[in-house]
């Protein structure tokens, strides 16, 4: 099946006319009946009823009419997106973050990139870090930005954005709320949150066992919203990256003496060629004054 025969198919069906239809394609009448009877051949019965003054559809035509519509439509869409995607009209931008990345970093240089394109669509991927690393390795992503991506390839290309550090996360009304920094030995008698999908828990907890503090019976939360949500109930206290936003209800402190920072990196694939747009956002990124964000 061509499409230049479903497009004479359409044109007939509208103007129930072959003439006509012909002069609408600018064709010839012999080339278009000839384009159509292929059509026919191909899908096994007549299309139209070649009567006097008007061609009519068959049963056939009028089940096959919506369905050679809708691909027509598709495909005159597809060329219509590729041509703004050579033009620059259309930018798309693939990013896989792991999931304890707050996309608010993101925001404002997305919200410049945009200016750059009539339209600009987003695909974000969420995971761990090794998954990041295969969102990359497949291709399902351009561009990946985590702390640390658990896959050992030699074609990741890294570039460092900034280094953070770790603060405390109490409800307002805890005890400790009323300190600004807050000595290890103050976390000993409290029930902690362990942050199950954060690329770096597993140090934090080496770091805080090395202060005599118990987190092998504490809780494990595997989203940033309960994480939140239990920690505002004062069920618990957890330890969060100083991006991570916190609502009003909550209160940060710094943990005194406590080896807890985690550098967020930028992630590419070395030799695959990017979108215009991947390399906008690359380049604003890696470009970018990350100090007042990042404290």
């Amino acid at each position: 099946m061509e499409m230049h025969q479903v497009r004479y198919f359409l044109a007939v069906a509208q103007l129930l006319n072959f003439t006509r239809a012909a002069e609408e394609c600018n064709v010839t009448q012999p080339s278009l009946t000839r384009a159509i009877k292929q059509l026919e051949a191909e899908l096994g019965g007549d299309l139209f009823r070649r009567e006097r003054p008007a061609a009519q559809l068959t049963e056939l035509g009028q089940r096959m009419h919506p369905l050679l519509k809708q691909c027509y439509d598709a495909a005159a869409g597809a060329r219509s997106l590729a041509s703004s995607f050579r033009s620059g009209e259309v930018g798309a931008l693939r990013v896989a973050l792991t999931h304890s990345i707050d996309l608010a970093l993101l925001i404002p240089h997305l919200n410049e990139v945009r200016r750059q394109f009539n339209r600009l669509e987003f695909r974000f991927l969420r995971g761990t870090n090794r998954e990041v690393g295969d969102f990359l390795k497949k291709g399902e992503a351009e561009l990946g930005i985590a702390a640390e991506i658990d896959e050992a390839w030699d074609r990741l290309d890294v570039w460092p954005l900034f280094t953070e550090a770790f603060d405390l996360i109490v409800n307002r009304e805890h005890r400790l709320a009323e300190h600004d920094t807050i000595e290890p030995d103050d976390l000993r008698a409290e029930q902690l949150l362990g942050r199950s999908y954060c690329e770096h828990s597993k140090r934090i907890a080496a770091s805080l066992r090395e202060h005599g503090i118990d987190v092998d019976h504490g809780h494990e939360i595997s989203s940033e919203r309960d994480l939140i949500e239990l920690v505002e109930a004062d069920i618990g206290i957890a330890m969060m990256p100083h991006t991570s936003p916190v609502p009003e209800s909550l209160k940060r402190a710094a943990v005194a003496g406590l080896d807890a920072r985690r550098t967020v990196n930028l992630y590419g694939v070395a030799g695959r060629q990017r979108t215009a747009v991947a390399n906008a956002v690359m380049r604003m990124l890696r470009g970018a004054d990350w100090r007042a964000i990042a404290g």
